[in-house]
């Protein structure tokens, strides 16, 4: 027998606060009418980890009826109140606390979350890229190991796990290749993140072995080279087919980068990675 596809949406960065109406409605249709088998959240669901825009955030997920696992981003853990990024950083998730790091399993196929958000690092300020502690990680693998034989797996994380910065050696992620060592020789078949609010479908070389990482982009208005997009993943054996979906109809090629910058910022410096489509905005719009 043919083995029966498996299609994802994986979404990323809605920033709710600084959302893009009309991105949030396609998305939102386009679960209702399609019916993927799960959404895949990649984090940064709020601008500002404001109450009201975790509400906003959360009735938006849970209207979607379909399996959901969401990651936390480095948005969502609270800004101004800083009482509650120390002792109580998700707490605001209440809503949807049994969606956050869930894994699904679907046949043959498992989405396997890891942390890569934390309330402080003491090795940088601001906090706001990624860092896999070795708890995070443990935790990751153990999760993959114990999945039966022949499960097939996706990672799912917010920051994407590149360490460094080709052009210059900047730190990114802490830990990340170690990190992405440890999946590449567990054979995950990629690492679903999000963050720089372009798509991405790279592959890194690791230790143990080539690691796919597969990046989507945002909902927002804050977009850095291309427009508003989520992808589709169809998996089908160890396959996975990658498109980004996107309200300006451009081809997939067109919408991903082809390295990986620092974060969500538009491009600051000259060599800064751009999609082909290139739609840079000068500057980010205004947090209110």
């Amino acid at each position: 027998m043919t083995e029966r596809p498996i299609r994802l949406f994986h979404i990323s960065d809605i920033h709710f606060g600084l959302e893009d109406a009309r991105a949030i409605r396609w998305a939102q249709d386009a679960v209702a009418d399609e019916r993927p088998d799960a959404v895949i959240i990649t984090g940064d669901l709020t601008m500002r980890a404001r109450s009201r825009e975790f509400t906003a955030a959360c009735h938006w997920i849970q209207a979607l009826d379909v399996p959901v696992s969401v990651e936390v981003g480095n948005h969502d853990i609270p800004y101004f109140n800083l009482y509650e990024r120390f002792f109580a950083p998700y707490r605001r998730f209440r809503a949807i606390e049994h969606l956050v790091e869930a894994e699904i399993d679907l046949p043959g196929l498992a989405i396997v979350p890891l942390k890569t958000t934390t309330r402080a690092q003491w090795q940088r300020f601001p906090w706001s890229n990624g860092w896999v502690t070795a708890a995070a990680l443990q935790q990751t693998l153990t999760a993959i190991d114990a999945l039966p034989a022949g499960t097939r797996a996706l990672v799912a994380c917010h920051h994407p796990l590149p360490e460094r910065r080709e052009k210059d050696g900047k730190l990114l992620t802490i830990n990340g290749d170690h990190a992405m060592a440890a999946l590449a020789g567990r054979n995950v078949l990629a690492v679903l993140s999000g963050h720089i609010h372009d798509p991405f479908d790279l592959t890194a070389q690791t230790e143990q072995g080539p690691l796919r990482m597969i990046g989507a982009g945002t909902l927002s208005r804050r977009i850095r080279s291309t427009p508003p997009s989520f992808n589709e993943l169809v998996v089908i054996g160890d396959t996975v087919r990658v498109t980004a979906r996107n309200l300006e109809q451009v081809h997939t090629a067109d919408m991903q980068i082809p390295a990986l910058p620092e974060n969500a910022l538009p491009p600051r410096e000259p060599g800064e990675p751009v999609a082909p489509v290139a739609h840079v905005p000068a500057v980010d719009p205004p947090v209110h």
